[in-house]
């Protein structure tokens, strides 16, 4: 056999792997890494939840809960960041079946994104509808102070990539989904609704993500409020898109975790980041409990 037969069969057999489309690829992963979490719950979440850097603790809020280490589920990428647990946690809150994963794993940790974003397609076969996303967050607009809360009402992508990249599943969703209204208008209504009645101070804001891990130059958050960001962070994007593509109704919230880079002077540090969200974490589990007492009524009716 020449080299050049030879390539030609390797070609054609990565093209009858991959006809059928990503979901082809991952049938038999998924399958496995759902029927490992059944076996620990019977629970069917209509909710997920996830929880970024320092916000982990709000999971101690589930009710009935079951939690599961991400080690212990087939496939499910283990997060390395500090500040993220890695268990996810199926229980209630506001009487509402959730699923939270208390941790994430970013691009900068050296995943794919099909990785990254692997969790939320597992969230959707189980049934969730909507996807409510945290993060920590460098805050841009000069208005945002450290501790502040900042719902999302927009993004900016410029990690490099996208996770639709690649063959598309039409059983997930469309080959090219429509980003108008990634983030839900009328979740975001609800959110900043219910953050007014408790005396919350939540902003709205655009949010600009980078690949990480190194922060930002002052030069490129300079760049980031020229084209409209509020905020930045190295996050939730992936999850969002693919959330979208998958049909579910997404609310994001950040937490203003620091000053961006140039802003104040001095150095950025993660702990800065991990204490400024702990400190957080309870006015982001109020803004989160009153929204989900105002969609309960409508969750799984999409």
């Amino acid at each position: 056999m020449t080299v050049f037969t030879h390539a030609q069969d390797l070609i054609k057999t990565i093209r009858e792997v991959t006809e059928g489309g990503i979901g082809m690829l991952n049938a038999e992963k998924t399958a496995e890494t759902l029927a490992a979490i059944s076996r620990r719950t019977t629970l069917r979440p209509k909710v997920g939840i996830i929880l970024g850097s320092g916000l982990g603790s709000a999971a101690e809020a589930i009710e009935n809960s079951v939690a599961v280490p991400y080690d212990e589920i087939p496939y499910w990428p283990r997060t390395t960041a500090i500040g993220h647990a890695g268990r996810l946690v199926i229980g209630t809150l506001e009487d509402v079946p959730v699923v939270v994963m208390q941790g994430r794993v970013h691009f900068y940790e050296g995943y794919m994104m099909d990785e990254i974003t692997f969790p939320i397609r597992i969230l959707g076969e189980m049934g969730v509808g909507t996807l409510i996303a945290t993060n920590a967050a460098g805050g841009v607009n000069l208005t945002y102070a450290p501790g502040d809360l900042a719902v999302i009402k927009d993004h900016i992508n410029l990690m490099g990539t996208n996770p639709l990249i690649g063959a598309n599943n039409n059983k997930w969703g469309p080959r090219f989904p429509d980003m108008t209204y990634a983030y839900d208008e009328e979740y975001i209504a609800s959110a900043l609704d219910v953050a007014d009645t408790l005396n919350i101070r939540l902003h709205q804001g655009v949010y600009m993500a980078f690949s990480g891990p190194s922060y930002e130059t002052p030069a490129e958050i300079r760049m980031s409020r020229a084209l409209g960001a509020d905020l930045v962070g190295m996050s939730t994007v992936p999850e969002v898109i693919v959330a979208n593509h998958m049909g579910m109704r997404v609310l994001a919230i950040s937490c203003v975790a620091n000053y961006a880079a140039g802003v104040k002077e001095g150095k950025l540090h993660h702990q800065e980041v991990l204490d400024a969200m702990s400190k957080s974490a309870d006015l982001m589990i109020k803004v989160i409990r009153g929204f989900l007492r105002k969609i309960a009524p409508n969750v799984g009716r999409y």
